[in-house]
């Protein structure tokens, strides 16, 4: 298909202006968080957090290689009152997102309000080059806060974010950070996305595309890249960019319209490409460390020709493990999961939970109007079950 000089935003906005199959909620006070974001220098505490009566705190950690990294804390829930000695929870978003996937609803809808109400002292990180963090790694954060609170953690990732912790787990690192951990819709795989836009952007990313970006950097809303990529994408066939969310996810059922201007505004984030060209190699079956493109380059990095690979039967047995997953996501393909799940079939039977909300797709997970039902409220009652654990 031809494609006309529309911003992806724009494109994006046609879509999502159409077919919300949920109960709307929130508009008026979804607008007034809008106006916030557009005034304020931070995204999370002074125009989220704060203006709906919870405290919230930010933290800054210098990596070794001398990246700064930013965390956002609600250390507890909007009824004020002492913190105490709360459990700590770690939420980390998914590709193209940053911290505010946690928060595109309403106090009662929205996770890290969510969990903040129900007790716990609530982590929410940044992804490298998101606009709320700069550049760095992000799997630092677990050590910072297993010291800052002097206790183990739960974490929570959607999407990449999932890949990030599961791949960590596979070599045994960070386990002893963690008491439990809990991804919603999983992407150790990717083989059997079904999305035509995915698999179109899989492609571009693994191939051409890389070389006629010629930048480090993709933000799909910067007009060079952005544009660049849509014409690439949009051209490939069984491509409809004018149905882009649903094409990308699945038809997620459970989205507001104010939540998604929220969406619209400030989410598609920037992020490196090379992360990108990481992510689509997923789809090769296997889970592997960055392929830098020649046996040479492989060699200088690993001491091996290939990438080695990830191994997700070598996380370890104890490790309390719930999986969250929707029948109708094309990107995270209920196949996908299973074979994630084939992989840990060896873990111990009492420390895995495995849900699958049969008519969810990718976002419902984090912007569903009614996910405290469906999810939250088991994803807390799990916590519950595991903070028993003693920190060691």
């Amino acid at each position: 298909m031809g494609f006309r000089c529309f911003n992806w935003l724009l494109v994006i906005a046609f879509v999502l202006s159409m077919g919300v199959q949920c109960e709307l909620v929130g508009a008026h006070g979804r607008q007034q968080l809008l106006q916030s974001l557009e005034a304020a220098d931070d995204g999370v505490c002074t125009a989220v957090a704060s203006p709906q009566g919870y405290e919230c705190q930010e933290y800054e950690v210098k990596t070794q290689d001398g990246s700064i990294l930013t965390m956002h804390r609600i250390p507890q829930g909007g009824g004020g009152g002492s913190a105490g000695k709360r459990q700590p929870v770690m939420l980390q978003h998914g590709v193209l997102m940053d911290g505010l996937t946690w928060l595109p609803n309403p106090p009662q809808q929205s996770l890290a309000f969510v969990l903040a109400d129900n007790g716990f002292d609530v982590w929410i990180t940044h992804g490298r080059g998101t606009r709320l963090i700069g550049r760095g790694h992000g799997m630092s954060w677990p050590t910072t806060i297993c010291l800052q609170t002097g206790q183990k953690l739960h974490y929570v990732g959607h999407s990449m974010g999932t890949l990030t912790a599961l791949s960590a787990f596979s070599e045994g690192k960070l386990v002893d950070k963690i008491k439990s951990t809990t991804l919603l819709t999983p992407v150790a795989y990717l083989t059997y996305m079904i999305t035509p836009i995915g698999i179109a952007a899989a492609s571009a990313f693994s191939g051409e595309m890389l070389g006629a970006l010629g930048v480090a950097e993709f933000d799909p809303k910067g007009w060079t890249v952005g544009i660049i990529f849509l014409k690439f994408v949009c051209a490939m066939p069984g491509v409809n960019c004018y149905d882009f969310m649903a094409s990308f996810t699945g038809p997620n059922r459970c989205l507001n319209d104010a939540t998604v201007d929220i969406y619209m505004k400030y989410e598609l984030q920037p992020t490196s490409v090379r992360t990108l060209v990481h992510f689509s190699l997923s789809r090769r079956g296997v889970i592997t460390k960055y392929d830098h493109g020649s046996s040479m380059a492989n060699m200088a990095a690993y001491g091996q020709s290939s990438p080695p690979e990830y191994h997700m039967s070598n996380i370890p047995h104890h490790l309390p493990l719930l999986l969250s997953y929707g029948g109708v996501d094309m990107l995270s393909d209920v196949k996908d999961v299973q074979l994630l799940l084939n992989d840990l079939g060896n873990h111990d039977a009492d420390k895995l939970v495995a849900q699958l909300v049969k008519e969810y797709a990718h976002l419902d997970f984090v912007m569903g109007v009614n996910t405290k039902q469906v999810v939250y409220d088991g994803i807390i009652t799990f916590f519950n079950k595991h903070s028993r654990l003693a920190y060691k």
